[in-house]
């Protein structure tokens, strides 16, 4: 979808509705800057940056959230993620070696959960209820959603993600124009929310290894090789987003999202966005050779021998 609404290029079932999952942190950290909360505590480029991440919970990304939670006044103790393994494998090996547990900081979600305890203290709500569907920062977060989607917040799917708080529903399509608005927002939004837009998505390419990791993480990949051209930014369960700025092939701006039927979230997701990508004329040659890597897999048998490979093989179709 581009900047204005208008369909571009589509494939599959683009109506079928689904749940964001994270690629909603983007839009989750909007009412944090609209609000004035990221202001009024001093928030950093970088720290919004991790508000929008799925962080793979190395040290760099545990100071940042610790450093966001002491400027707001509370500590790794509010925050209702709960815990995981990181997503560094060097780091998650080197936990288990130490018999450290990775606690509540290392969470992919922290920076996103930080975020609405800010938003939370600036609003005068208890923060212990910032999760709370019916409560004043997830109801915030809900009319950011309405407001980009353009779904009427009554119809919006709403359900729990993986971290504990609400995760929402829309189309895929839905899910595409929200990129699109998000890298290019329209006239009639307010002043407030257009600003909002441009400092997330400023943040995001400034910083992406907080919205993924240091290695071995697609997003930041993705947006080292876009040089502040796109933001990118995955979900769980096989869906994925991005939102290309307005440039010279896209004036008006584009959003991409599309859903892995089965959730599968390794080999099609990197190899159908790249191609997706290129086929839009989003990835320049350079960008195209540094995420080759991600671009195709081979197939081995038990034997070591490579006797196949996975790659794309399918075309947009041009609205």
């Amino acid at each position: 979808m581009d900047g204005e609404g208008r369909p571009v290029a589509s494939l599959g079932e683009p109506e079928t509705v689904t749940y964001l999952r994270s690629s909603a942190k983007p839009f989750q950290a909007i009412p944090l800057v609209t609000s004035g909360a990221a202001d009024h505590f001093g928030l950093t480029e970088a720290e919004l940056a991790i508000a929008c991440g799925s962080h793979s919970g190395e040290d760099l990304h545990a100071r940042v959230v610790a450093g966001m939670l002491e400027k707001i006044g509370l500590d790794e103790s509010f925050l209702k993620c709960g815990v995981h393994d990181p997503f560094d494998r060097a780091t998650a090996e080197r936990l288990r070696r130490d018999g450290e547990s990775p606690g509540l900081l290392r969470n992919n979600c922290s920076g996103k959960h930080t975020g609405m305890l800010a938003l939370s203290r600036h609003l005068g709500a208890s923060p212990e209820s910032y999760d709370d569907p019916a409560g004043h920062v997830q109801q915030a977060i809900l009319r950011a959603v309405a407001q980009f989607s353009g779904v009427h917040e009554a119809e919006i799917a709403v359900g729990t993600d993986g971290c504990g708080v609400p995760v929402f529903g829309v189309s895929v399509s839905t899910m595409a124009l929200m990129y699109a608005r998000l890298v290019a927002p329209p006239s009639d939004f307010d002043e407030e929310t257009r600003g909002a837009c441009a400092r997330l998505t400023a943040a995001m390419t400034a910083y992406p290894e907080l919205v993924g990791g240091t290695v071995e993480r697609f997003d930041t990949e993705v947006m080292r090789a876009g040089r502040g051209l796109f933001i990118s930014k995955i979900g769980a369960e096989g869906v994925y987003t991005a939102g290309v700025l307005p440039c010279e092939m896209w004036p008006k701006g584009l959003g991409l999202a599309f859903k892995i039927e089965d959730g599968e979230d390794r080999r099609a997701r990197s190899t159908i966005a790249i191609e997706a990508l290129s086929q839009l004329n989003v990835l320049d040659e350079d960008a195209q050779k540094t995420l080759s890597p991600y671009a195709s897999f081979p197939v081995l048998n038990h034997r070591g021998e490579i006797v196949g490979k996975i790659r794309a093989a399918f075309s947009l179709e041009r609205v």
